[in-house]
C-alpha cells in the first residue's frame, strides 16, 4: 500500500505541471487583462507598459509560468489586479464553497444512494417506474432553472428561507443552494446504484450468501452494497472537484461568494492571477480526490490489493 501510494503521487507531479501549463496558457493567451484592468477605455501606451511591467506580463509566458509555479510552492498564488492576494480571497471563498460541496455530497449519499439501493432491489416495479421518471427529469432541467424556481417558491413566495445567502453562509443557509448544486449528480447517483444493484442482485456470491440462511439485511449492507457501490464511489470521487468548480451557477444565483463567484468575477474582469490561482487549488482537490477514492476499493472490496 505504502509503495502504490508513494508510486500515485509521483504520478499527480507531471499531471499537475501539464494540467496549470495548460490553464496558465489558455488564461494568458486567449485574454488580455491589461484591457481588463482599463475597463471600456483602452490604456494609452505608457500606462499599459507600467501595468505590464508592475505585474510581470512584458515576460515571454514560459517565463511567467516558471515565475508563478514558483511562487506557488512557496504559498504565493500572486496578487489579484485590485491589489488584494489572491491567498485573501481564497481564504475566503474556499471555507463556503467547502461547506457547499459537503452539503452537496451528503445529498448524493443519503439520497441517491438510498434511491439506487430501493430501485435496484425493485426493479421494473412502479416506484423503479417513477424514480427513473424523476431522475431523468432533474437531468433534463438546467441547473439554473431548477435554481432560480426552487429560490422563486421557497424564498420569494413561501419565504421558507432567505431568497440570497450571506457571504459567511452556514450549513443551514446551504441546504437548498447544496440541493440545487447536487441535483444533475444525484439523479446520476441514482441511476448508477440501482443499475450496479440489479446487476450484482443475480450474482453467484449473492445468492450463496441467500442459499445459507443470511438474513436479507446483511445480504444487502455486507455483500451487495460492498461491491455495487465502486463504480459510485468513482463518480463521487471525482464529483468532488467538479462540484467545487462548477458551483458557479448556483453561487451566482444564491448571491454566494465562493469559489464560482470568485471565479466568474475573475473571468468577468479578465483578472489571469485569480483565475490561474483558484484553478491551481481545484486540480489539487482533483487529484487528492482521485486518490482517496482508489484506496477506498480496497475498503470496499478486500480482494483487491495494491503492491
Amino acid at each position: 500500500m505504502g509503495r502504490y501510494v508513494v508510486r500515485r503521487l509521483l504520478q499527480m507531479i507531471p499531471v499537475f505541471i501539464g494540467a496549470t501549463l495548460l490553464i496558465f496558457l489558455m488564461v494568458n493567451v486567449m485574454g488580455d487583462p491589461i484591457a481588463g484592468l482599463c475597463g471600456e477605455r483602452q490604456c494609452d501606451p505608457a500606462t499599459a507598459a507600467q501595468l505590464e511591467k508592475e505585474f510581470g506580463l512584458d515576460k515571454p509566458v514560459w517565463q511567467q509560468y516558471l515565475t508563478y509555479m514558483g511562487n506557488v510552492f512557496t504559498g504565493d498564488f500572486g496578487t489579484a489586479f485590485n491589489g488584494q492576494e489572491v491567498t485573501e480571497l481564497m481564504a475566503t471563498a474556499f471555507p463556503v464553497t467547502i461547506r457547499l460541496t459537503i452539503v452537496a455530497i451528503l445529498f448524493e449519499i443519503v439520497i441517491g444512494i438510498t434511491l439506487g439501493v430501493i430501485t435496484g432491489l425493485r426493479r421494473g416495479r412502479p416506484v423503479d417506474t417513477s424514480v427513473l421518471t424523476f431522475t431523468l427529469v432533474v437531468i433534463s432541467v438546467p441547473t439554473f432553472v431548477t435554481g432560480l424556481l426552487l429560490q422563486l417558491l421557497l424564498g420569494v413566495e413561501w419565504g421558507w428561507i432567505k431568497p440570497s445567502v450571506s457571504t459567511d453562509a452556514t450549513f443551514g443557509e446551504l441546504i437548498v443552494p447544496g440541493l440545487v448544486l447536487a441535483s444533475v449528480s444525484l439523479a446520476y447517483v441514482t441511476r448508477l446504484t440501482r443499475t450496479s444493484i440489479a446487476e450484482n442482485k443475480r450474482s453467484d456470491y449473492v445468492r450463496t450468501a441467500v442459499a445459507k440462511g443470511l438474513p436479507r439485511r446483511r445480504v444487502i449492507t455486507r455483500h451487495l452494497l460492498r461491491n455495487s457501490l465502486i463504480p459510485v464511489v468513482t463518480f463521487i470521487g471525482t464529483d468532488i472537484g467538479a462540484l467545487m468548480g462548477g458551483a458557479i451557477v448556483t453561487e451566482r444565483i444564491f448571491n454566494i461568494h465562493g469559489v464560482g463567484y470568485q471565479l466568474y468575477q475573475g473571468i468577468l474582469r479578465q483578472n489571469t492571477q485569480t483565475v490561474v490561482g483558484f484553478v491551481t487549488v481545484l486540480v489539487l482537490v482533483f487529484l487528492v480526490a482521485n486518490l482517496i477514492v482508489d484506496l477506498l476499493y480496497a475498503v470496499l472490496d478486500p480482494r483487491i490489493r495494491y503492491a
